[in-house]
Formats: C-alpha cells, structure tokens, sequence
C-alpha cells in the first residue's frame, strides 16, 4: 500500500474561466528587461523597446504623385479649355529645386520634387499634348495629385510605438522616416522539456508501453516561428522527483519562461506539481474550466515564468494557444492583442455537457449566403487525438453554458497557431 505521505496532495484552488486563467496568466509575465539597438535589417520580428521617432519627414518634400503636369490654378482663368506651354521636364531625383515659371506648366513624372509655385498636377491622361503646349478641359483641386511633405509622417513624430512586432511593412515605414538603427526588446528566453518514462523520441524503437514525443515537436516548432524566442529544448525527463525538481529550478534560473507538458495531474507518477511546490513557486493557475486542457499550471518560478502543460497533445496545443501564448507575448513586450477570430457558421451537430469551454477542431470547404466558413467538426477532439488538429484549419469555440450545437448556429473560429 502507498503511504499518504507519498501520495500527491492535488490540485486546490478554485476553477478558473479560461479568460480569468488567460488574464491572471498575463498578470503573472514581466516583460524581459533592457534592450539591443540593432540595425532595420536585423530587426524583422523583433519588438521594440521605446518610441521610434521619424529621423525625416515622410514624404521628405512636396511630389507628384502622378505622371503629368504641374501647374499653378492662378493661371487658369476664365473659362476652360486652358491651354499652358511646357517650360520644364522634372523626373525622380531631380535636385535642381525648379520654380514654375508664371503661365506655364511642367512635365513632372511620379515621386518628382515638385516645382516651387505649383499647386496642382494634372494626370498626362486628362490633357492633350501639341508640340511643348498642353490643353485641359477641366479645372484641378487645389493640391490634386500632390504628396506633400510629412503628410504620412512629420519629421520627429511617432513613426513607431513601443511594444509593436517588426514586420516587413513596419520596418519599411521606418527606412521611409530614415530610421536605420531601431532600439528592440532582447529575445525571450524560454526553455522546454517533456515529463514521463513513457516518452520516447521519433526515429527510436518504442518498447512495451511507450509512445513517441509528439509535444516536443509540437511545442518547438510552435516556438521557433516567434522571431522574438529564443528557445532551449530540454528533452525528456524520467519520472523522478529529484531530477525533476533540479532540472526545473536550474532552467528558471537561465530562463525567462519554462514550459513542461505532462506530468501536472495529481496521480503518483506526476511529479512536476510537487517539484514545483517544493521549489516555492508561486502557482496563479491550477484548475481551469477548459475542454481540452485539463491538467494545467500557471505560475512563477524564481523569475521565470511556468508552464505545465497536459502532456496529451491536443490539450496541450489548446492550453499553449489559449493562455501560454497571450502571456508570452506579455513576456516580449508586445502590447497589441493578437484577436485573429473569425465568423462562422456550424455545419454539424453536437451535445455535449455544459461547465467548461471547448475547443472543436473543424474544417470548412465552402460558405454560406453570408460569406461565412461553414465549418464541420474534425474527430471528437479527444484531447490525445493528433490526426484532428493536423487536418484542421481553425478551432471552434464553444461558451462553457452551451449544451448543443445545430446546423446554421453562429460559431466564433480561432486559428490553431498563428
């Protein structure tokens, strides 16, 4: 018989929303301190760690916006047609700062400086050339196809905020405002490793009993598409209390976040909770109304933040994407809520017991009137079932108090992984 001394002591603690579990699991996330100024062509996904402010003005003079003609709306009096000589040709890159010569008209092409004294440029569709002597039939708008100077970006205004994901348009954005250095957040630090004698890796033979790694694949190739991790795999650890409890302190002591999957339930052989607690660490999240995702930990552990995530895939992969994601990107910096949920409508039907919300891997291959993925539902999203999630091309989410899905119901559609 084993003693109770021997025994888990569970999980206590009230059971948590998902949304109350994701918000105390941010809560939880400092961002990663200090900074690296790296140049715009090493910055791509990377976070930045103050207001970036614009070096020039965007544009950085008056231009055409258009091939045609600049002019001055003083000299078309009466009524048209007007007919204006062509005293000039200015092109891109032309540095001679021209001034439009009174009654006349210059040929300008796209992103040329526009001529001192022009208000307006008239597209070459809307004239009619002969020899050097241009007519037009209607009057331009002030200003009409003119790019003035700092109308995107003032010189020394906010190009950039903190907090933002460098993607390719942001980092043009701060080439245009002559920025060339940018002040970013350094990587996240995180580390991951798999709990269970069970566990062996692909390409090993398995022995009686034993299964293959799937959520280390899972967990790293998650990670590695954040430009902003920088990640440690950990392998596998036996199930044995000591070595686990070491291998976790010594990663939350080199690590900004640590992520476990499997051994967070309360059964005997599961010993990360109590390595945890051994360790003082402070657990914000034990129990957490969520289908799939039941067993998991959130907390803090020295100064590294904790994940322990279910050790079966799919909930795993729902409690990674659900609350471990929202807080990493807490952990980077980011400010802007990543929301890419879409409409959709039910394209099956399901019962099922109210209590926790659930995630239902679907797939869609047509819409209805409205333009909505209608979705059907992928295998019965056991929370071991890899097969599902492969296939499947969103998560439909299902409100914890809703016992039954029908054909035409409005569904919310999350993306597995960004």
């Amino acid at each position: 018989m084993t003693s109770l001394a021997a025994c888990s002591t569970g999980k206590s603690g009230p059971t948590l929303s998902v949304d109350a579990a994701r918000l105390r699991a941010i809560a939880a996330a400092f961002p990663v301190a200090g900074q690296e100024t790296i140049p715009l062509d090493a910055a791509v996904g990377r976070v930045t760690a103050n207001p970036v402010k614009a070096a020039s003005a965007l544009p950085p003079f008056d231009n055409s916006a258009m091939d045609g003609y600049a002019l001055r709306l003083s000299d078309l009096t009466g009524d048209g047609p007007w007919n204006l000589p062509v005293s000039a040709r200015i092109a891109a890159g032309d540095g001679r700062g021209l001034s439009l010569s009174n009654g006349s008209a210059a040929r300008i092409f796209t992103g040329a400086p526009l001529p001192l004294g022009a208000d307006a440029v008239v597209m070459q569709e809307q004239v009619t050339c002969s020899g050097d002597t241009i007519k037009l039939m209607q009057r331009p708008r002030p200003g009409q196809n003119i790019r003035c100077v700092g109308e995107d970006v003032a010189q020394g205004a906010l190009a950039m905020a903190t907090g933002l994901m460098l993607s390719p348009p942001r980092l043009a954005l701060l080439a245009g405002c002559g920025v060339a250095y940018v002040a970013v957040r350094p990587r996240v630090r995180v580390a991951v490793l798999s709990t269970g004698n069970e566990l062996v890796e692909a390409g090993h033979a398995l022995g009686a009993g034993q299964i293959y790694n799937s959520n280390r694949v899972l967990l790293r190739a998650t990670l590695s598409r954040l430009p902003w991790v920088e990640l440690t795999d950990l392998g596998i650890l036996r199930d044995d209390p000591t070595r686990i409890r070491t291998a976790i302190r010594h990663a939350a002591q080199s690590h900004d976040v640590v992520i476990s999957s499997g051994g967070v339930s309360a059964g005997e052989e599961d010993h990360i909770l109590d390595a945890l607690r051994a360790e003082a660490a402070e657990l914000d999240v034990l129990k957490v109304a969520i289908r799939p995702g039941k067993p998991l930990t959130v907390g803090r552990l020295g100064g590294a933040l904790y994940f322990g995530l279910p050790g079966n895939p799919y909930a795993a992969a729902i409690t990674f994407s659900q609350i471990a994601q929202p807080a990493l990107r807490r952990v980077a910096g980011l400010m802007d809520a990543s929301d890419t949920w879409l409409p959709a409508v039910a394209g099956f039907s399901y019962r099922r017991t109210t209590g926790r919300r659930e995630y239902v891997p679907v797939t869609w291959a047509g819409r209805d009137p409205m333009g909505r993925p209608l979705v059907e539902r992928l295998g019965y999203g056991a929370s071991a079932s890899l097969s599902p999630i492969a296939q499947a091309m969103g998560i439909a989410v299902i409100p914890a108090d809703l016992a039954e899905i029908h054909p035409g119901q409005s569904l919310q559609v999350e993306p597995l992984f960004e």
